[in-house]
């Protein structure tokens, strides 16, 4: 069946990388469709709409790969901390151009946006060097930027603060540095808690693109608050106040980044001009032959629901059929993909709009179903398996767990519980125990054989119980999905009844 995806554009964070209290962040993107219930947008690298199936599977992959990827935020972290500035020949941009360009982008920013031979070495380096990045950060940026406007609006700072996400994580919420710091804004941990962002066992709100965002806000403001000087101010968020104080000093006593710029840490040295460089290469993208494309779907057409007992994304997928991908990304502040329900916590769950209103009228019948999942989840899963049902898969370049598991038919929560991850991140090479769909169903066709009866050579009847689900019908039938059952029973939505026989093919 050939279904329409909708392109859109994933942002992923600003971050900070603050040795003593912030670091950098990583970004997603959206949709799925999984039913024709639940047909809700796509993100991809490109914004249009493909009708071709095929061509838009090759885009979904593409779309996964950069989600999962940490590439990007590899390749900007590893430029700014390598950053040179030698000459460029690149006879684009003038240099007379560029002059023009800068003095008139410093009228409309805080910012001191001047012109100096090294500035220019970054910006004509990035544009001859780093076309295919920039681009990629461009796509990204559609999607988060209007929320970061809104947060810094809120708190009188100014707009192209926003630039400093792609500098500090790429634009990926779960980006993590070296160091530790974590998020869209690369918070550390003491000063994530300082700033109100909650992290225990099962969530880091530096993740969180609106909770990170307003916490960076706030700390910013104060920075500010210290130097008068806002190029001083993103210098002390990468390295801290104290590093700029004493630079201060040392250069005896100037307060002009540039003059200040040699007593500073190897990586801040290179900061400001990498965050210069982006903010002229963004605000001139057209110029410079970049696409600035819209995304069809944007931040704000999503919504949360508060949680009234623990679930998980895996089980919010299976009963909406929204992707799991776009649920990682929608809510990346749930480090386990599990949203916990703990007394005096208002965690929520964010989800498409259009997703929300189904959400809420199955919601008794949805927290039943999780409860059903966690009550069966007590036991050890492998037990149920002969010893040989197990496999061992060897991580290869491109995998994700995404991918790994849609190739086993099997949860990412449940590799991960099965291999004792942590994250989601995985490294080539890596040996990870697998129980393949197959031998699991064996498992539970006990189950099963007592409320089916065959009509057919090639059909069975089955009746509903009390407590099934689509998802739970289908892992009694080898091969058999949602979709398939909502077919052969023209089901629309997602209710079944007590009684209810659903028409379930053997082929």
């Amino acid at each position: 069946m050939a279904f329409r995806f909708f392109i859109t554009i994933l942002l992923f964070n600003l971050g900070l990388c603050y040795s003593q209290t912030q670091g950098v962040a990583p970004a997603i993107s959206l949709k799925k469709p999984a039913s024709k219930q639940f047909q809700t947008p796509k993100d991809s690298l490109l914004i249009e709409k493909v009708e071709d199936n095929f061509y838009a599977a090759d885009l979904d992959q593409q779309w996964l790969e950069e989600l999962y990827s940490n590439s990007l935020y590899d390749t900007v972290y590893n430029a700014i901390a390598d950053i040179k500035f030698d000459e460029i020949e690149y006879p684009e941009l003038s240099t007379e151009v560029l002059k023009s360009r800068l003095a008139e982008l410093s009228s409309k920013t805080p910012f001191n946006v001047e012109y100096n031979p090294g500035l220019e070495s970054v910006i004509k380096s990035y544009l001859k060097n780093r076309r295919e990045t920039m681009q990629r950060l461009i796509n990204l940026s559609a999607f988060y930027f209007p929320l970061f406007e809104r947060e810094l609006d809120n708190h009188d700072l100014p707009l192209e603060i926003k630039y400093l996400a792609i500098v500090e994580s790429a634009l990926k919420p779960r980006a993590k540095s070296r160091v530790g710091a974590t998020g869209l804004w690369q918070f550390m941990y003491g000063t994530g808690k300082m700033y109100g962002l909650d992290v225990s066992s099962y969530v880091d709100e530096r993740s969180d693109p609106i909770k990170s965002t307003e916490a960076a806000a706030k700390y910013l403001s104060k920075l500010y608050e210290i130097f008068g000087d806002w190029d001083l101010a993103l210098a002390a968020y990468n390295s801290g106040p104290g590093n700029v104080t004493k630079a201060i000093r040392r250069s005896g006593g100037y307060q002009n980044y540039w003059n200040i710029r040699g007593h500073l840490p190897r990586e801040t040295a290179g900061y400001l001009p990498a965050f210069l460089a982006t903010m002229y290469i963004f605000e001139y993208a057209e110029e410079h032959g970049f696409k600035k494309p819209k995304p069809e779907v944007a931040y704000f057409e999503t919504d949360t629901i508060h949680v009234k007992q623990m679930i998980t994304l895996d089980q919010v997928s299976e009963f909406t059929g929204v992707a799991m991908e776009e649920l990682q990304f929608l809510n990346p502040s749930y480090k386990l993909d599990i949203i916990p329900f703990v007394k005096d916590k208002n965690y929520t769950l964010r989800l498409p709009r259009p997703v929300i209103g189904d959400f809420i009228t199955n919601e008794s019948q949805i927290y039943a179903f999780a409860q059903e999942e966690f009550d069966k989840r007590e036991k050890p899963l492998p037990q149920f398996f002969e010893p040989d049902s197990k496999i061992t898969y060897k991580v290869r370049s491109g995998d994700f767990l995404g991918s790994v598991a849609r190739k086993y038919s099997v949860r990412v929560s449940d590799i991960k519980k099965w291999n004792g991850l942590r994250s989601n991140n995985i490294k080539i090479g890596q040996r990870l125990t697998i129980y393949p769909k197959n031998a699991q169903i064996a498992a539970r066709n006990k189950v099963a054989s007592s409320t089916k009866s065959i009509i057919s050579s090639n059909t069975i009847l089955y009746v509903v119980r009390s407590g099934d689900s689509l998802w739970s019908i289908s892992q009694k039938f080898p091969g058999v999905s949602v979709q398939n059952i909502k077919d052969w029973n023209d089901i629309s939505g997602t209710k079944l009844r007590t009684g209810m026989k659903l028409k379930i093919s053997k082929g």
